[in-house]
């Protein structure tokens, strides 16, 4: 599996939203260029799933256009690789997880 994920964005709708299973993992939210702008996960305590979790970020960052998710068992550890590999690319987490509860972080050095 590689580290990144690769996935093209799906554009942000009710239709798109309706497809969204209630497994558990994580997703990526981007804006209108294609940058992340929030991380989040969908763990054993969300209602719904991903769905659900997908569905309550999108109404808590503005600015968002599309999402994509990739169902994993160890969301977790998913959810910190993200963010860490976040933080190695551009230098901090995105702008909408700053400001909430984070884990704490390593560094990771993709190759």
């Amino acid at each position: 599996m590689a580290i990144r994920m690769t996935k093209p964005f799906t554009p942000l709708g009710p239709e798109t939203m309706q497809k969204l299973t209630g497994q558990l993992g994580v997703f990526q939210l981007a804006d209108a260029e294609g940058c992340v702008v929030y991380i989040g996960f969908a763990g054993g305590r969300s209602v719904f799933g991903l769905r659900s979790e997908v569905a309550k970020a999108t109404e808590e960052v503005a600015g968002v256009s599309g999402f994509r998710v990739e169902v994993n068992q160890q969301y977790t550890t998913r959810y910190q690789e993200l963010l860490m590999l976040h933080v190695h690319d551009h230098g901090d987490v995105p702008a909408g997880n700053k400001g909430k509860p984070l884990p704490r972080l390593g560094r990771l050095s993709p190759l």
